[in-house]
């Protein structure tokens, strides 16, 4: 099967990729640097920063912290996560699709 790269894969990589890094984040650490404007203002409340630190806490299995950083940190995962997933299967499909009705039409003949 060759993979042939469009645009939308770059979007499930980018989700997929973001997910990832907030998986491996230290969301309890203090005095991190952060590219967040509102936090660089000084702000101590950033609905942004609290979906973050609600889906590292989430992978660490701190479920209570993570409905407390912000309620959507869950449900955000997957639904992510099942928009990556059908960006990329969607094209898997259907190339499997045209290599059994490619071999079938070989069949027959």
């Amino acid at each position: 099967m060759k993979y042939n790269f469009q645009r939308k894969h770059l979007e499930a990589f980018f989700w997929i990729v973001a997910i990832l890094l907030l998986a491996f984040t230290n969301p309890g650490g203090a005095g991190h640097w952060s590219l967040c404007p509102i936090q660089n203002m000084g702000w101590d409340f950033c609905p942004g920063c609290g979906l973050g630190h609600s889906i590292s806490w989430l992978f660490r299995g701190q479920f209570a912290t993570s409905l407390s950083c912000h309620p959507l940190g869950i449900p955000a995962v997957f639904i992510l996560l099942a928009r990556s997933f059908t960006l990329l299967k969607s094209d898997i499909h259907i190339e499997h699709k045209f290599n059994l009705k490619h071999k079938w039409n070989a069949f027959i003949k």
